[in-house]
């Protein structure tokens, strides 16, 4: 064995840290270039220095070995290199970092199995926790990502190991598993101060020592199913906290039969460490489930609504919008069903200024508004008068241009009234196949003090449709070069050929036409509203729950 004096490390850490290294170590970036090494180091290679290159200050078997390491030979590297070094035998044994470093320790030939064991040995948890790493980050679920660390702690630290999450201050959330056995979670109702240091670790207060714990105090609820028959069978215990970002996530803890070794400092050194790196994925896990609930929550509002039958009356919508992955943006429609089938039934489809979320939280505004305008629809004028004020008085002052439609259904047919307000009028689908558009036009809202408006009157006979439908459609760019616009008379003719069809099928048609129009190709958010009277004669006492949207990529199938 190369025998060496104990000398002060330049790695840092206090004295009792440094004469643990009982070999000469030298970390080596990627680029072979010395990060740091210990005084062993110094004294074994007398030129080693911070920031020279290895090939300079080592010999070049060992060099050599750094470059397989860190070169691409990849894991099949092997994790030991020998060589000579001063007339001495040498082996040297790598550590990867997952910064991509490598630490390399020199042990000489002679040197005893168990340090070389122990070199060894801490080259597989250097390993578990970069796995552990790796495995962890992989998962953004609280649940899953929690299963994951518990499940590897039963296998590499422990014979059993339980993570308590922060609960509510009467119940928390326990994970248990064994080494062998499955995953268990649910929440329980506990007293923290029951098993001696939880209490601390919840509150990410520093690890009591497994020497200061009685086995027995370990709470029932603290032992996985199948581990042991009685508490009293638990031989050591550890309690480590899980650091999280900026607060504690929650403590592990980590059981030992009886008849297996005790927890020694360096297994505790190391649970701290595991414990460190579940936290941090345990905390990132937690912070996108809270933002991924909160942006649901606040999506709510803004999706379109799900359409159906309302008092034998039939509606069917579709949405896409601009930005490839989105579900909102700045067309919108809505729905505002009667209280009883004799009075109108309203529905309106727009198009505010902008794109993307800021424009739709500006159309969620709308449909706000339009809601609370909603028992003054028996005259459009001012129900879009009122609507034009409130958007004038608004500090964000959007323009809006939409169609506002009320419908009832008289016998078999849908008496609609009609009111444009700067947007695309409507197209009529008849039963023999004529298109007709329905003749009214107005002002836009939000931007003018005084505004106009002409109201159309239309009937629906069974079968036929009336949709509403945003400029995207018809301004959308396609075709075989890519810069030809779809156009109203392309509309046209596709509305022609879905004759008769229920108004699900006349949205879901329209939209894979235009989908294959663009392609893959850049577009503005779309936006349809079909209205149709059925063509049965079911009851107009029946308001149906509506289906689902037609979303991106969502075409809802035909009645």
């Amino acid at each position: 064995m190369v025998s060496l004096p104990e000398q002060k490390s330049t790695r840092g850490g206090g004295p009792a840290a440094q004469h643990c290294e009982p070999f000469p170590s030298v970390t080596v970036d990627a680029s072979g270039i010395v990060l740091s090494h210990n005084a062993q180091a110094a004294v074994l290679l007398s030129r080693v220095a911070v920031g020279a290159a290895l090939a300079e200050v080592a010999p070049g078997w060992l060099a050599e070995a750094h470059l397989r390491q860190v070169g691409g030979a990849g894991e099949g590297s092997p994790a030991w290199a020998d060589g000579r070094i001063g007339g001495h035998r040498v082996k040297a044994l790598a550590v990867p970092d997952r910064n991509g470093a490598v630490a390399w320790w020199l042990v000489g030939d002679s040197a005893p199995a168990s340090a070389a064991r122990e070199l060894a040995r801490e080259r597989a948890r250097a390993g578990l926790l970069q796995e552990l790493s790796c495995e962890l980050l992989a998962s953004l679920d609280v649940d899953r990502c929690t299963a994951m660390a518990v499940r590897q702690a039963a296998r590499h630290l422990a014979d059993a190991a339980v993570v308590v999450g922060t609960g509510d201050g009467c119940t928390f959330p326990v994970t248990r598993c064994t080494t062998d056995g499955p995953v268990a979670q649910e929440r329980v109702a506990l007293d923290p101060g029951q098993l001696p240091g939880l209490a601390e670790a919840l509150q990410g207060l520093p690890t009591v020592s497994s020497r200061w714990t009685d086995p027995r105090q370990v709470p029932p609820w603290a032992v996985p199913e199948g581990f042991v028959g009685d508490v009293a069978d638990i031989g050591s215990v550890v309690v480590v906290p899980l650091p999280g970002h900026g607060a504690p996530i929650g403590g592990l803890i980590l059981l030992r039969r009886r008849q297996a070794a005790a927890f020694t400092l360096a297994e505790e050194s190391f649970a701290q460490l595991f414990a460190a790196r579940a936290g941090a994925a345990l905390s990132v896990a937690r912070s996108h489930s809270r933002q991924a609930h909160s942006t649901e929550v606040l999506m709510r509002d803004l999706l379109p609504p799900s359409l159906g039958r309302v008092h034998g009356i039939c509606f069917s919508g579709g949405y896409r919008a601009s930005v490839a992955g989105e579900r909102v943006g700045g067309d919108f429609y809505d729905l505002y069903p009667a209280d009883t089938p004799t009075a109108e039934t309203v529905a309106v489809l727009g198009d505010v200024c902008g794109k993307g979320l800021e424009a739709a939280v500006v159309a969620g505004g709308v449909r706000h508004a339009l809601r609370a305008l909603v028992p003054f629809a028996a005259d459009h004028t001012r129900l879009l008068t009122l609507l034009n004020g409130a958007l004038l008085s608004s500090r964000r002052t959007p323009f809006v241009t939409l169609v506002l439609v009320t419908a009832v259904r008289q016998d078999a047919r849908v008496r609609l009234r009609v009111s444009s307000a700067g947007h695309p009028a409507p197209l009529i689908v008849r039963a023999t196949g004529q298109v007709e558009e329905v003749r009214t036009d107005g002002t836009l809202v939000g931007v003018f003090a005084d505004i106009e408006f002409r109201t159309a009157e239309v009937a629906l006979r069974p079968g036929e449709t009336c949709l509403l439908y945003s400029d995207g459609i018809t301004e959308a760019r396609g075709g075989p070069q890519g810069d030809v616009m779809f156009g109203e008379d392309r509309l046209r003719a596709v509305l022609a050929q879905c004759a008769g069809m229920p108004a699900e099928a006349v949205t879901e048609r329209v939209q894979m036409v235009i989908a294959q129009w663009v392609g893959d190709g850049p577009h503005d958010d779309m936006a349809v509203l079909a209205i149709a009277a059925p063509r049965d004669n079911r009851p107009t006492t029946e308001n149906q729950p509506a289906d689902r949207t037609t979303t991106e990529n969502e075409p809802t199938g035909g009645r």
